[in-house]
């Protein structure tokens, strides 16, 4: 199952009522609509309108991964979702596809402290444990870690792909290609400026020699006097 950006919003965001304000759930379109696009927990903020966020949730019924709600009782209809049915997951696991899904790729650490809201994790490995079953059903996968990153990010794999992660420059690989680095083109430059910068004034003072030089000449060729 692949799922678009978009859908991911839109049931990440009733995941997380559902587990966090059970009281207001099921949501109404309105509701689903101001919990996709609320600023806060969201990676990017979004600004889907009601007629998409309504499109979205018809195309989800349609596929049984969200489900329209008549209650006797309410004016409006209302919506649930059903990925963790069709998924088969869990609240912890549940919870962590959720976050994944509203904040992108985080760390474990990050995601303790994010879903502490929706539910309780022991321990730090505790929730890796959890990540790993994940993992083993390829719902979420481990991203390499990249220069300057502390810790290994995770990323759920029903709407995300990792393989659109910016990768490093090989700088060898890069000259063997014919390519400069940008850093040796700087530092190249920064070079060629400090010379000039040096150059340049004894060019001028040597012009300046030379112009007082032939001006001396003439008043001596006026005055009548050598040069000795």
């Amino acid at each position: 199952m692949k799922l678009s950006f978009e859908q991911g919003r839109v049931l990440g965001s009733m995941i997380e009522k559902a587990m966090t304000t059970p009281a207001g759930y099921p949501m109404s379109l309105n509701g689903v609509v101001v919990a996709c696009n609320q600023v806060s927990n969201r990676e990017p903020v979004s600004d889907l309108s009601e007629d998409e966020v309504e499109r979205i949730l018809r195309s989800l019924a349609d596929d049984g991964i969200a489900k329209m709600v008549h209650r006797p009782g309410d004016r409006v209809v209302k919506y649930r979702q059903a990925l963790n049915e069709h998924l088969e997951t869990n609240e912890q696991e549940t919870a962590l596809v959720a976050v994944l899904m509203l904040r992108g790729p985080q760390t474990p650490g990050e995601l303790r402290q994010r879903t502490s809201r929706y539910v309780e994790f022991v321990s730090l490995p505790e929730l890796e444990g959890v990540l790993s079953d994940l993992g083993r059903r390829e719902l979420v996968r481990r991203l390499e870690r990249q220069p300057g990153q502390k810790e290994s990010r995770y990323e759920e794999l029903l709407t995300g792909d990792a393989d659109e992660q910016p990768q490093p420059v090989d700088i060898e690989l890069a000259e063997e290609s014919g390519f400069e680095s940008i850093s040796t083109r700087t530092e190249e430059a920064a070079s060629s400026d400090s010379l000039a910068a040096v150059e340049e004034p004894a060019v001028d003072l040597a012009a300046d020699l030379a112009d007082l030089k032939r001006r001396f000449e003439i008043l001596l060729e006026t005055l009548g006097e050598e040069i000795v």
